[in-house]
């Protein structure tokens, strides 16, 4: 099985006759009994084009085999099983380590997907926020790698309800100090354009919904309350309609839903078909050990037997906590949930810390990092697609790219029954109030 996912990843001709085997591969990998968890470790000298202030004699770690690729929902395009985030870019990284992570992802380990977002960096409350800087720092990366362009599957998203924002005034030319961010046609015309120019492309692979323009709880709230919905949403014919448009007009080539609901899925795909529009091939929803509710009635709605909608968890760390760097009351200067007080902070709450203590038990009789066993086991879930990573220094990076080695990480039978058992003690606890 791992040899047949290896000969996709490295021959592309013959990707399309192993369709059908990768995708019965993926839905079979969390029943794995007979391989034990191991790692193997390569070590080289860290890329040239890294920061200045880092040694030159640092070492980092990189795998042996190839990165497997798997189908992107219906869309008929193979990505990497690791997709690169992007929404430091900005705020806690240059635009020289983004091109250096690129540079590393990209040309070094073969990851072909990437990840980012109109309103990117985040948190906008960081100091220096500016929204699209991220898109800009990826567009002067593609202009350096021109060629590489055809090789790599670029994901951006339209920002959702939000209105008199900085992300909607920076579609304009010259740019507006602010302006309402919703899924109308004007706005996803306007914004797709955009970002275009930022990224220095022709073309968006897969454009995303980053949230819904109605009324639903989501980034840590999961109970819906109906005197929060609001008059005047923008209609899902529309949006889906403006979509079509960008399709038609060769500007996208894909699109997919963001922080989408059940409801929200089946309302899409009921607007596709009675407009005639492509169907959403892709679903960016939280996900990751501390918030597994995509695994119910969702899962069911993306199941490739019904929509055949990939799943493409955002923070399957945690937003960090799952590296297991804040345990034991530890509080990393630069860690993310330290420097952002206001952000994700539903990950440090008493039962996130105690599922994060026992994973991390879990890991270590595994013989695997924490950071490593929460990635690899994101991968293990059939309705996945590609976990998005993000990482500020490239050890982290090489740690995240790592725990997609199939020949290398596996996580056995009773590692993923050890999992469930944690879970089924306390489900998704980063929700509790």
């Amino acid at each position: 099985r791992l040899g047949m996912l290896s000969a996709a990843a490295s021959s592309a001709h013959s990707l399309p006759k192993l369709l059908r085997a990768t995708l019965s591969i993926r839905q079979s990998l969390s029943s794995r009994a007979s391989t034990p968890t191991t790692t193997r470790r390569i070590t080289h000298r860290a890329n040239k084009h890294l920061r200045s202030s880092r040694s030159s004699s640092t070492t980092i770690v990189a795998m042996a085999t190839a990165l497997p690729r798997v189908p992107l929902g219906s869309s008929g395009v193979m990505v990497t099983e690791v997709c690169l985030g992007t929404m430091t870019w900005g705020v806690q990284n240059t635009e020289e380590e983004a091109h250096a992570q690129l540079d590393y992802a990209v040309k070094e380990r073969g990851v072909n997907f990437i990840d980012t977002a109109e309103m990117y960096p985040v948190p906008s409350s960081a100091p220096g926020w500016k929204p699209g800087l991220t898109e800009e720092f990826i567009g002067t990366w593609l202009a350096k790698n021109p060629t590489l362009r055809s090789e790599v599957v670029i994901a951006s998203k339209v920002s959702g309800f939000n209105p008199g924002s900085e992300t909607g005034g920076n579609r304009y030319v010259p740019r507006k100090d602010s302006a309402d961010c919703r899924l109308d046609r004007e706005s996803i015309l306007m914004a797709c354009d955009a970002s275009l120019r930022r990224l220095q492309t022709d073309y968006i692979d897969l454009y995303q919904l980053h949230w819904p323009d109605r009324y639903v709880p989501g980034f840590g709230a999961n109970v819906y309350d109906p005197t929060r919905e609001r008059s005047g949403t923008v209609p899902i014919k529309e949006t889906v309609a403006a979509l079509g448009e960008l399709i038609a007009a060769g500007k996208i080539k894909h699109y997919g839903l963001s922080n989408e609901t059940t409801f929200g899925v089946c309302e899409f795909v009921r607007a596709a078909d009675e407009l005639g529009v492509a169907r959403p091939v892709s679903i960016q929803n939280s996900f990751c050990l501390l918030h597994r509710s995509f695994e119910t009635e969702l899962a069911e709605a993306c199941a490739p037997s019904n929509y055949n909608i990939g799943l493409l968890p955002w923070t399957p760390l945690g937003g960090g906590a799952l590296s297991g760097k804040y345990l034991n009351g530890a509080a990393p200067a630069e860690g993310r949930l330290v420097k952002y007080t206001k952000f994700m902070q539903r990950y440090l709450n008493g039962p996130s810390v105690d599922a994060t203590e026992k994973y991390a038990a879990i890991a270590e009789k595994a013989g695997v990092s924490l950071a490593t066993l929460s990635l690899a086991w994101c991968r293990t879930r059939w309705y996945t697609a590609s976990t998005i990573i993000g990482a500020t220094s490239m050890a982290q990076l090489v740690e995240n790219i790592n725990a997609f080695d199939t020949a290398a990480v596996v996580l056995d039978e009773d590692t993923l029954k050890a999992i469930d058992e944690v879970h089924a003690n306390c489900r998704d606890p980063c929700m509790v109030p």
